[in-house]
């Protein structure tokens, strides 16, 4: 299983010298199985690239995507309408998420609707389903995939991705409560070969005015590492107004406390073992 980051910002995108080393797309990350499904979670600005990518790689022959979605923020599907394989008849897509299939496809089409946007949703060439994810998880291709609840404005939902011994868990859009530990989701992220978390404050930041905001911190990162026992910590979900040497220093104290961590960039690759 093979994992990739194409968008690491949260809320909005950054562009310039100040998100040059970890790139300025909001939320997108593909993963890919030992069978070569692929599984897209979450479509903010960086899907756009990773569109124009498999759109080359396959040309003419069939596409079959499967894209989860953590919940309906605008920095978590603002990429969608710019998502090539959208616009291909050849290509199959199954959108997933927390919602039920019939409420999926009424954000997206409402997102893609007039007057937002000269093609509807519903007259794009690509194939389209709709499922719901759950706690329970199910098959896609050789990847099993189920979903966790999280304390986030308007609902979010992690989502744990298993082949065979490895797995990776997104809880990028996340608030422990104050002082605690979400122990609901350390139980589902044990032993995670690589766990994704949100970094969108600093504990500084956070204690001076962000509670309640769904966001959480580097060292909130760390504490959820060390209790579900996972083998990597990967900090995402950058605030658009931190810049490269703010992440940096992230990198550099979440390290002190849990060794295996490290900031998330667009373009790392990692194989998950």
């Amino acid at each position: 299983m093979e994992l990739e980051f194409w968008g690491v910002r949260g809320t909005f995108p950054l562009t310039g010298k100040p998100a040059s080393a970890f790139g300025g797309n909001t939320p997108c990350a593909a993963v890919t199985s030992s069978q070569g499904d692929i599984l897209i979670v979450d479509a903010g600005t960086g899907i756009h690239a990773l569109g124009n990518k498999l759109a080359a790689e396959h040309e003419a022959a069939p596409l079959r995507l499967s894209l989860l979605l953590t919940h309906f923020h605008l920095d978590h599907v603002q990429g969608l309408p710019f998502f090539g394989p959208l616009f291909l008849p050849n290509t199959e897509i199954s959108f997933y998420s927390a919602a039920d299939p019939e409420e999926t496809r009424a954000h997206l089409e409402r997102l893609m609707g007039h007057p937002f946007f000269p093609m509807p949703f519903e007259q794009t060439p690509a194939k389209k389903t709709f499922k719901k994810a759950g706690a329970q998880g199910i098959m896609i291709g050789a990847i099993l995939v189920s979903a966790c609840p999280l304390n986030h404005p308007q609902g979010s939902v992690a989502y744990r991705l298993e082949e065979e011994n490895s797995a990776v868990v997104f809880a990028t859009d996340t608030e422990p409560a104050a002082g605690s530990l979400d122990e609901r989701l350390a139980g589902f992220a044990k032993k995670a070969s690589c766990l994704v978390y949100d970094a969108m404050f600093t504990p500084e930041e956070y204690v001076a005015g962000k509670q309640g905001w769904g966001h959480s911190t580097w060292l909130d990162g760390t504490k959820l590492a060390k209790a579900s026992d996972s083998s990597r910590l990967l900090l995402s979900h950058f605030n658009y107004e931190h810049s490269d040497r703010v992440i940096r220093g992230f990198e550099r104290l979440s390290q002190r406390v849990f060794p295996d961590s490290e900031c998330a960039r667009e373009g790392l690759r990692l194989k998950l073992a």
